[in-house]
Formats: C-alpha cells, sequence, structure tokens
C-alpha cells in the first residue's frame, strides 16, 4: 500500500508537470542590426494537442532588463506560464536591450528595436509557430520602458495589432532625466539619442505623450495602468488626460503599488483579460 501511495503521487506530479506551459528560447537574427538576440516563448499546454492558430501577446521588458525578465522576477514564477495557459495564447517575449526604448535609433544602426520587433521578431514568431499571423490575433503591452514600447510601436504599426497596453509605461522618457541616476540614464541612452542624450526635444520627439493623433486616428483599444506610489505616475495621468479631452477610447487604472514586479505582477491578469476578449470577439467575426 504504501509504495502504491507513492507510485500514485509521482504519477499525479508527472501529470501536473506535462500540463504545463512549455517555454521555449527563439534565437531570432536581426539584419537590420546585424545581430542575433533571443526570445523567450511562452507556448500553451494546448498547442501541442491542437492543430489550430494561437494568439500572440508580445510582452516587453523594461529598462535594465532583458528577454526573459518576465519570467524570472515576478514573485510567482509561474505567472505567465498560467496566464498561457488559462487564455490558451501564445505568449513572446523578445529583447529590448538595457534602454532602447523600442525605437529606431536615429544615430545608431545598432540600436534598430522599432523595425526588429516589428518585422524581424513577428516575422520569425509567424514563421515558427502556429499564429494567428494577422493584427486580429496579436496584441502587445509590457511595463515601464516596455509599456513606452508597446504604446509607441501599436500607433506607429497600427496594421500589426489589435490592442495594446501598458504598465507603469515611460510615455514621457525625459522623466527618466530626473531621476538621481541622471548621469547613469544619459550614459545608458547614449547608444539611442548620441550626443543629443540630454536634449529634451528628442524625447519629445519619440514620447508616446506626444502621440495622441496618431493613437486617435488608429482607433485600437488601450488598456493603461499605473500605481500611485510609482514615479511616472504624473505622467501617466497626463496622458489619460490628454486621451480623453481627445475623445479617445481607452482603459485607465491607477491601483495602490509603486514601480514593483508586485504591482506588475497583480496588474498583468487584468491586461490579459482586457486582450482575451478583443481576441474572441475577432475570432467570432471570422468565424461567421
Amino acid at each position: 500500500m504504501k509504495y502504491f501511495k507513492i507510485l500514485l503521487f509521482i504519477c499525479v506530479l508527472s501529470s501536473g508537470i506535462s500540463h504545463a506551459a512549455k517555454v521555449d528560447t527563439l534565437q531570432i537574427a536581426s539584419t537590420v542590426m546585424n545581430k542575433t538576440y533571443k526570445a523567450a516563448i511562452v507556448l500553451p499546454n494546448s498547442y501541442a494537442k491542437s492543430k489550430k492558430a494561437f494568439p500572440v501577446m508580445y510582452l516587453l521588458h523594461g529598462a535594465y532588463g532583458h528577454f526573459d525578465d518576465w519570467l524570472k522576477k515576478t514573485p510567482d514564477s509561474e505567472l505567465v506560464k498560467n496566464l498561457a495557459d488559462q487564455y490558451n495564447l501564445i505568449i513572446v517575449m523578445p529583447e529590448g536591450e538595457t534602454f532602447s526604448f523600442y525605437i529606431d535609433s536615429p544615430v545608431n544602426t545598432g540600436s534598430q528595436f522599432e523595425t526588429f520587433v516589428t518585422k524581424e521578431v513577428i516575422q520569425k514568431v509567424d514563421k515558427t509557430y502556429r499564429t494567428i499571423a494577422n493584427k486580429n490575433g496579436r496584441v502587445i503591452t509590457g511595463l515601464s520602458m516596455g509599456g513606452h514600447g508597446a504604446l509607441y510601436l501599436s500607433a506607429r504599426n497600427p496594421d500589426l495589432f489589435c490592442a495594446a497596453g501598458s504598465m507603469s509605461g515611460a510615455v514621457d522618457m525625459s522623466v527618466m532625466l530626473n531621476r538621481d541616476s541622471s548621469a547613469q540614464v544619459l550614459k545608458l541612452i547614449e547608444p539611442v539619442f548620441g550626443d543629443k542624450s540630454n536634449d529634451i526635444k528628442m524625447y519629445e520627439q519619440h514620447a508616446v505623450l506626444n502621440m495622441i493623433d496618431k493613437i486617435k486616428a488608429n482607433k485600437l483599444p488601450l488598456i493603461i495602468d499605473c500605481g500611485i506610489d510609482d514615479f511616472l505616475i504624473e505622467p501617466n495621468k497626463e496622458l489619460h488626460r490628454r486621451l480623453v479631452y481627445n475623445k479617445v477610447e481607452h482603459d485607465y487604472t491607477e491601483r495602490p503599488g509603486a514601480h514593483t514586479w508586485e504591482y506588475w505582477e497583480n496588474a498583468l491578469p487584468f491586461q490579459v483579460l482586457f486582450f482575451n476578449k478583443i481576441v474572441l470577439k475577432n475570432q467570432a467575426v471570422v468565424g461567421k
């Protein structure tokens, strides 16, 4: 009887493991930057059991981070995998370097992350996996620098995404210059803006705050949130005000919390729920 219980326990444990989402590390060659970067790909357990195409969420990391942050730094290390399983969603986490802000640098051909994500990463993912390879099944969000990146990329490439989000987004990058570590910020942003890294106008030209007209014209569903104790709360409040003033529909939430992984772990499920409703609606329309 004792051995039977042990065997039963092992079977149950193995069964639980086999039903978990799978994580791939995909090598993505960038022609535009002449480099190869890694991306983490979370495939829901249902992917292996099905022949259908799956929706994809692009989940961007923040400054000082790398592609696997969302898998390593959330208090619940299973968060992203559980969400992939819950919503039958492929989740792609591409590399954005420590301070690229997911833009194409005007001075450095080695920092072209808008082109990398929108042309090279998406193309590689769609070729490698069974994805809904059009905007109706593709969404994008991220934290901090990645929140800026998600709103920026979706505003400039509305043909690629059906919705976008931001968590604690650096929607006004110039705020970074007011931090105590401004000297470090300038050093990190130099590969992007070169000798104009201290020029506020350069930041204004790429700030999501100044893209309201483009965002309004695109009419993409948006979900934006920020913690009330976050150092980026004021730019996010201002973004909300500008969107409201310009009658741009969006979900906006302020929650208790700061610029922390505890906050982002709490925020992400709300964003995925928001996206899931949109993707399901799109699939229903296509299926008619």
